[in-house]
């Protein structure tokens, strides 16, 4: 299968160039508390990967309030160079935003913070149970993390007390082809449950360009195998879900928006897709009916509706202009501050979100570390 030009762009995007025992590594049960809203930004540092804290303002713009290592290592997937991890989701709010969970790479460990605020308390680092994690997700005390190195595989955990418990034989392979540092196109990009929590899902980007699909019980026991939906487009990489449940993806090949039915069996049924015309949407966010798309080769992010239908329609190709290798998003929770960062340029861009998806500049942050990817919002 031959590269189209928007993933030769992402390719060139950015202009610049285990498995141990569970360890307590602090508790923090003296620690001050701190109401402020926070954003966070995982590193990926591949000498000692950490997480930069934020506080954020009423107005969307924020403020460095710490940065607190991991315990564990980045690294970068293959050919990657803006987007080390080649996700979405490398970072992740749990139980309620009581803890943050942040995915190490180079060790094949996930790193368990407890949060007060925009104070962060080292608690845990366990093994991912496979290689090269790069994406987290829950649903109630369910967490599941994406291993996206070799055959790939998810794992499934459960919080209790604020801790991180590996569930019994809840280690389900994608059966893929790839090295244990996979190819940035061809790892595996995101892991996420549906709303009702009763499917567990995959996307594949080049190795299958599919989305696997695994049941979850209400033990939350995942299904032995998963249910494979060929995506409208090649290299389905990250997705989230619209007040109707339906499957909301980034395809990078066509730098399309596609929707799905989400079926009990696990099946995705396509409603439609829409292209922005640009080079490379691989990450997406939403926010009050709108859909936000990032072009890693243009430098840009789209905004995109849905019919009553729920078919993507586009509404603006270029909602805004952002940095060199625009990269991994997030929307704070109450829907008002959009969050993109650049990982060719090392930037943060800050958008406040207004009418009809529009995207207003508030700032831009110059001292993110190049190749960051991760980000989340409280």
């Amino acid at each position: 299968m031959k590269l189209s030009t928007s993933l030769r762009s992402l390719a060139a995007a950015s202009l610049v160039v285990g498995v141990g025992v569970a360890t307590s590594l602090a508790a923090g049960a003296d620690a001050p508390r701190d109401n402020a809203h926070a954003l966070f930004v995982l590193t990926d540092n591949a000498g000692s990967n950490s997480v930069l804290s934020y506080a954020r303002s009423s107005d969307g713009s924020v403020a460095l309030a710490g940065t607190y290592a991991t315990g564990g290592l980045g690294a970068v997937a293959a050919g990657a160079v803006a987007d080390p991890l080649a996700s979405q989701g490398g970072l992740a709010l749990v139980n309620g935003g009581r803890e943050l969970i942040a995915v190490n790479p180079g060790s094949n460990t996930i790193s368990v913070f407890g949060v007060d605020g925009t104070h962060l308390y080292l608690q845990q680092q366990l093994s991912s149970g496979g290689l090269f994690p790069n994406s987290v997700a829950s649903s109630g005390d369910l967490v599941a993390v994406l291993n996206a190195g070799g055959a790939g595989s998810v794992a499934e955990f459960r919080v209790r007390d604020g801790w991180l418990h590996p569930l019994r034989n809840q280690v389900r392979s994608l059966g893929l082809s790839n090295t244990p540092v996979p190819n940035f196109l061809r790892a595996p990009g995101q892991v996420g449950y549906t709303p009702d929590g009763s499917h567990l899902v995959v996307t594949t980007k080049l190795s299958t360009n599919a989305f696997d699909v695994f049941s979850v019980g209400d033990d939350g026991q995942l299904g032995a195998s998963p249910t494979v939906t060929p995506a409208l487009n090649a290299v389905p990489f990250a997705f989230n879900f619209d007040a109707a449940g339906h499957l909301v993806s980034a395809e990078a090949s066509t730098s399309s928006v596609s929707t799905y039915v989400v079926n009990a069996d696990g099946s995705l049924t396509p409603i439609g897709t829409v292209s922005d015309g640009a080079k490379a949407l691989c990450w997406i966010s939403s926010a009050n009916g709108y859909v936000f798309g990032d072009n890693a080769g243009s430098a840009s992010v789209s905004s995109f509706s849905e019919s009553a239908s729920g078919a993507p329609t586009l509404v603006a190709a270029s909602a805004a202009t952002a940095h060199a290798g625009t990269t991994d998003s997030t929307v704070s929770p109450d829907g008002t501050t959009l969050y993109v960062e650049s990982g060719g340029a090392g930037t943060l861009d800050v958008y406040q979100i207004g009418a009809q998806g529009s995207l207003t500049p508030v700032e831009t942050l110059f001292n993110i570390p190049v190749a960051s990817e991760g980000i989340v919002a409280s």
